[in-house]
């Protein structure tokens, strides 16, 4: 199967990854020194790969790493990863993607990073999933120990936002990835459907969401207006809001 682009170009669809090549981005870098007694989750962990054996070696690494996520928030009940391989080749030096979510009594806390190997990844994912949890446990604190009046998200989140800001190129590279598990790809097809609970919520609170999933824009229902909204980023760290009429 070829791809054919706009300007006529044409090029080989790219090959999967060889078993060489996915044993090789589990090898475990020089400079990572192994853990003598490494450190295991107290909630559930689900680890799965997306046409990816994970071995047991990097189970272990996982759980270490995210053992030490608890502390941010005590609510956590559930990790869940997902592992996959980037085919084109273009991208090599971001072939391997680490997807993480943490689920939690409070809104679903993501982050997902890619890299040269999953090791490389994985240490991304966790900084991100680091930063976003804190920003989630300044949120509460905000709202109950704020004197007065709470906060706004722009008041609350400004520094970190512009710590964190989302890479253009890296979520364009590795956010979402449409062909992911299709084979025999035909454009314009609809490829995955998500589905998630549509609790009316402010607008604030909306925002606040998005910059937790780090996604550009985030579908709610408005309790305002007691209709479907969509909260967006633009420039310069600003938001924009579509209402339908």
């Amino acid at each position: 199967m070829s791809v054919v682009h706009r300007k006529g170009q044409r090029e080989p669809k790219s090959a999967p990854a060889t078993v060489a090549e996915l044993e090789k981005a589990f090898e475990r870098p020089s400079h990572l020194a192994d853990v003598a007694e490494p450190g295991q989750p107290t909630v559930e962990v689900q680890v799965s790969g997306r046409n990816v054996v994970v071995p047991d070696h990097f189970r272990v690494y996982l759980g270490d790493k995210l053992s030490r996520l608890e502390r941010f928030d005590t609510t956590i009940n559930r990790f869940e990863v997902v592992l996959y391989h980037e085919p084109n080749r273009r991208q090599a030096k971001q072939a391997q993607v680490v997807e993480i979510t943490a689920r939690c009594d409070g809104p679903v806390i993501r982050s997902q990073a890619s890299g040269e190997n999953f090791y490389a990844a994985t240490e991304l994912a966790m900084d991100k999933m680091q930063k976003r949890l804190r920003r989630a446990k300044g949120r509460k604190r905000i709202r109950k120990d704020g004197p007065g009046r709470a906060q706004s998200l722009s008041e609350a989140i400004a520094p970190a936002a512009i710590e964190d800001s989302p890479n253009p190129e890296t979520l364009a590279e590795a956010e979402d990835k449409w062909a992911d598990g299709v084979e025999h790809y035909e454009p314009g097809q609809i490829v995955r459907v998500k589905e998630h609970q549509a609790v009316p919520m402010s607008v604030d609170d909306a925002l606040y969401e998005m910059e937790l999933v780090g996604h550009d824009f985030f579908l709610f229902h408005d309790k305002e207006t007691d209709k479907p909204s969509v909260v967006y980023r633009r420039h310069a760290f600003d938001y924009g809001l579509i209402r339908l009429a």
